[in-house]
């Protein structure tokens, strides 16, 4: 069995790595560690974590582990937003030019983010562009925790039903996928670390993959990391 560290943005992410991807990743052969924040900074020696805005704290952190953990059958990941990525960020700059084909954005900085890590054990991945772009697979599954809300419900329904695929909902600060679900449903907002994961729980990984094609494509590289089922 392989063994895959997570280097979790947030809590909310923490979470689903736990609840809904470790179990998962398990029928595959792929034993998910405790997932782990990533650092964002370190000071009189002690790591400081969450938050994925500054690059350089979580590449240390990151490489850190991977001098640890030297056997080949031991991976890591990231599950990190490209909302608000760091400044400081690989590749970016080149990126940027990619800006109105998030896709083929995506895509270049994890090429530069696995290039700057330097170790083939290691699969980067970016969410396009948050978290919350999981939730609109089925935006209906927030009922369950917000009732009363169908007229809400409908607006981020709406917006879902727009867009090709939940992970085209863009990045602005305004419009993002978080802020648009705290528009309808402001309490989403103190409650995003339970309540988001309960909720693509629900939603399932089977409808999230369907409907967003770059987060599948990652589960599919993980689910191969222990190789082929003998």
């Amino acid at each position: 069995m392989a063994r895959l560290y997570v280097f979790a943005e947030g809590q909310t992410e923490q979470t689903f790595a736990d609840t809904v991807l470790k179990p998962h990743l398990t029928n595959h052969g792929v034993y998910v560690m405790g997932p782990v924040l990533v650092a964002h900074a370190k000071k009189k020696g002690k790591v400081h974590r969450g938050g994925g805005s500054r690059y350089v704290p979580m590449k240390n952190d990151i490489q850190r582990f991977l001098k640890q953990e030297k056997n080949a059958d031991v991976f890591f990941t990231t599950m990190i937003d490209l909302y608000r990525i760091g400044s400081d960020f690989p590749g970016l700059a080149e990126a940027e030019k990619l800006r109105l084909q998030p896709d083929k954005r995506v895509n270049a900085l994890e090429e530069a983010f696995a290039k700057d890590i330097g170790d083939a054990r290691f699969v980067p991945f970016i969410q396009l562009h948050e978290y919350e772009a999981y939730l609109f697979s089925d935006v209906t599954c927030l009922a369950l925790f917000y009732d009363h809300h169908e007229n809400q419900l409908g607006k981020l329904k709406a917006i879902a039903d727009g867009h090709s695929t939940p992970e085209f909902i863009d990045d602005g600060p305004a419009t993002a996928p978080s802020k648009r679900i705290i528009a309808e449903i402001p309490d989403y907002a103190d409650a995003k670390p339970v309540v988001g994961p309960q909720v693509a729980e629900l939603i399932g990984l089977r409808t999230i993959r369907a409907k967003c094609p770059h987060f599948s494509a990652w589960v599919s590289r993980l689910e191969n990391l222990a190789g082929p089922t003998p």
